[in-house]
């Protein structure tokens, strides 16, 4: 049975979301952005202005937000795959999302020594010191493997203390550039993480709260399908029609409209950006006129 929100007459509801502040912070607000919601940043609040009157946010750190989740200060967040699991959080995961610093690429928790370092596989471990941001996970991950081994927290620069206070280091990296910066080997991956969103089961029991939540989800689905498409329309003489599509699969299922132009159509689709270069002049040269490219700002199938 789902729970009923309840609230005082004439209150709007609204869903206290959290976004990750740090790192993810500019990822996160332009994913927002382009999934429809404008989200504008004070220095003097720590309570962001969202143009959704049925919506809180709250700017916490990624490593934070589940518990809170959890907990029910949030109703929903933003966060880390990797962090959920650190921090062993009862919440449900309603999406993935892959959107990151730098890449699109997951990020990857892995273990690293120094370029001289004798380990070479987790069984090397045996005895050693770690130092990571992720304790729980290391000491999950060593106990998997059968491995006794010493994990301290590590409050930053954990690169750094592999090669004078520590024998290894679990960090996060999306394509390993730090490490090798560093001069430093990655020996095993612990996890790859990608950004969820993530719900209480007491919100997610409540119908309204629930509603606004597979809202956010679905427009921020078709705000990152969006990113790697674009919409492409043009003019064509309807005698070459079947040419165009027979010959360029990528146009299987165009919009095709009459113009007032006897024995002209006009062709409008979506299509996979990194192709367009190589569609547009197999276009031109069957005829197509007029070709237009544009950004697309969602795309929900």
């Amino acid at each position: 049975m789902k729970k009923k929100q309840s609230k005082k007459p004439g209150e709007p509801q609204k869903l206290r979301l959290g976004l990750p502040k740090g790192s993810l912070q500019e990822a996160a607000l332009e994913k927002m952005a382009k999934a429809g919601y404008k989200i504008q940043v004070s220095s003097r609040s720590y309570v962001p202005y969202v143009d959704d009157e049925e919506l809180e946010i709250r700017l916490i750190r990624a490593q934070e937000i589940s518990r809170y989740v959890e907990q029910g200060y949030l109703d929903a967040g933003i966060t880390g795959h990797d962090w959920i699991m650190e921090n062993g959080s009862k919440v449900i995961e309603i999406g993935e999302f892959t959107f990151a610093k730098s890449t699109p690429r997951p990020t990857r928790w892995v273990l690293a020594v120094p370029e001289e370092s004798p380990i070479k596989s987790v069984k090397d471990l045996e005895g050693k010191r770690i130092a990571t941001e992720v304790v729980n996970l290391t000491k999950k991950w060593l106990r998997k493997n059968g491995v006794k081994a010493e994990v301290e927290f590590s409050w930053g620069a954990t690169e750094v203390k592999a090669r004078e206070l520590v024998d290894a280091i679990v960090e996060v990296t999306e394509t390993g550039s730090s490490l090798r910066a560093n001069k430093l080997r990655i020996v095993e991956e612990l996890l790859s993480s990608t950004p969820r969103l993530i719900s209480n089961k007491t919100a997610w029991e409540d119908d309204w709260k629930r509603r606004k939540i597979e809202t956010i989800a679905l427009l921020l689905r078709g705000a990152i399908e969006a990113e790697s498409k674009v919409g492409l329309k043009m003019n064509i003489e309807r005698a070459n029609l079947d040419h165009v599509l027979r010959t360029l699969p990528a146009l299987r299922n165009p919009t095709v409209s009459q113009l007032t132009q006897e024995g002209w159509v006009a062709i409008e689709t979506v299509i996979d950006e990194h192709v367009v270069r190589e569609i547009v002049p197999l276009l031109k040269n069957a005829g197509a006129e007029g070709i237009i490219e544009y950004p697309l700002n969602k795309v929900v199938y």
